[in-house]
């Protein structure tokens, strides 16, 4: 690990002012930063741990959203009573996404900006755009088992780890931002994240500086919630592919869906042609199918990940239905 400087802050505007130092980052839980400086693929100068911040509240908000700060950890977010019952795929996505320790850890803020696993970015020894520009991509002709089927390019193939985010998607959550002079902004989860095309080691819309100090959910769209996670192993693993689905349903007629997957591209995909496709059609399972069919419209696979193009259509058929299920006083 290379050397570097740590300061600990506990207000907003000294976070702003400390990250404005050369080559200095924000870390707060550090289950990711801090693998990545022990491999030496971020390499700070200085760390502003703004895990002290009072940022860790939950509120209601008058429209019936609700607002998650973004120094709140996983494990509390995901057991709050609110969270559970109104935003049920939230819940269900962080206790997916990693061990218990990791998290009591683990921040919300940081859940959303964490980088990928994919394991030629991990390896130093392998060429990798997202690391190194214009270095190459070693995954493309690689192992490439758990990579991008949709939204990538062939500067990058890397998926996106977050399980959170996903279900934000869905969602149609905001992220709440802070930047060093204390002017904020909202940016909606579906554009926070960048696909790679020919800049893949740009990940995100934050600006120099930027802190993510919230995440705004909507109040709760009509329908039951549903998040499932298909993984090599049932305990800390990524996904392969996930899905995050909400379906409201008039007797047998879908009144509306939402749909975003994980573990197939790198951000979180909502599919607005599925969702399109399920409005307004019988709740069966061919309806799910060509759903599915257009979920996936434009995937392309690299050899290893061919498979994940079924396992998707499939993992989206199933989670529907169990979605449904849970409508019509199915288990809770």
């Amino acid at each position: 690990m290379k050397p570097f400087t740590y300061e600990r802050v506990v207000d907003a505007r000294e976070a702003g002012a400390a990250v404005l130092r050369a080559n200095a980052k924000f870390i707060s839980g550090g289950t990711n930063l801090l693998d990545l400086m022990k491999l030496e693929i971020e390499q700070p100068a200085h760390l502003v741990d703004i895990s002290q911040l009072p940022l860790n509240r939950l509120e209601d908000l008058p429209s019936g959203g609700l607002r998650i700060e973004a120094q709140a950890r996983n494990s509390d977010v995901a057991a709050d009573p609110r969270v559970r019952v109104r935003y049920r795929a939230v819940s269900e996505a962080l206790l997916a996404g990693a061990s218990g320790q990791l998290r009591n850890k683990a921040s919300i803020g940081g859940n959303i900006v964490q980088r990928t696993r994919c394991p030629y970015f991990y390896d130093t020894a392998s060429v990798c755009n997202k690391r190194t520009p214009d270095d190459g991509c070693a995954a493309l002709s690689g192992i490439n088992r758990v990579h991008a089927i949709l939204g990538a390019s062939d500067s990058c193939i890397a998926t996106h780890p977050s399980d959170m985010a996903v279900a934000l998607s869905a969602l149609g959550a905001e992220i709440e931002l802070l930047a060093p002079d204390q002017s904020t902004r909202r940016v909606a989860i579906d554009d926070f994240y960048c696909l790679p095309g020919n800049t893949p080691h740009i990940e995100t819309v934050l600006r120099p500086g930027e802190m993510i100090t919230a995440v705004i959910l909507p109040a709760p769209p009509p329908g039951w919630q549903r998040y499932r996670k298909v993984r090599d192993r049932a305990s800390y693993a990524f996904a392969l592919v996930s899905v995050a689905v909400i379906v409201a349903t008039d007797r047998e007629t879908i009144t509306a869906a939402r749909v975003a997957f994980g573990g197939l591209a790198p951000k979180p995909w909502r599919c607005l042609d599925a969702e399109a496709a399920l409005t307004g059609r019988p709740a069966t399972l061919a309806t799910y199918q060509a759903a599915a069919d257009l979920a996936v419209n434009g995937a392309i696979g690299r050899g290893y990940n061919d498979f994940k193009i079924e396992l998707a259509k499939r993992t989206l058929c199933r989670t529907l239905a169990e979605a449904r299920q849970l409508g019509i006083g199915g288990p809770s």
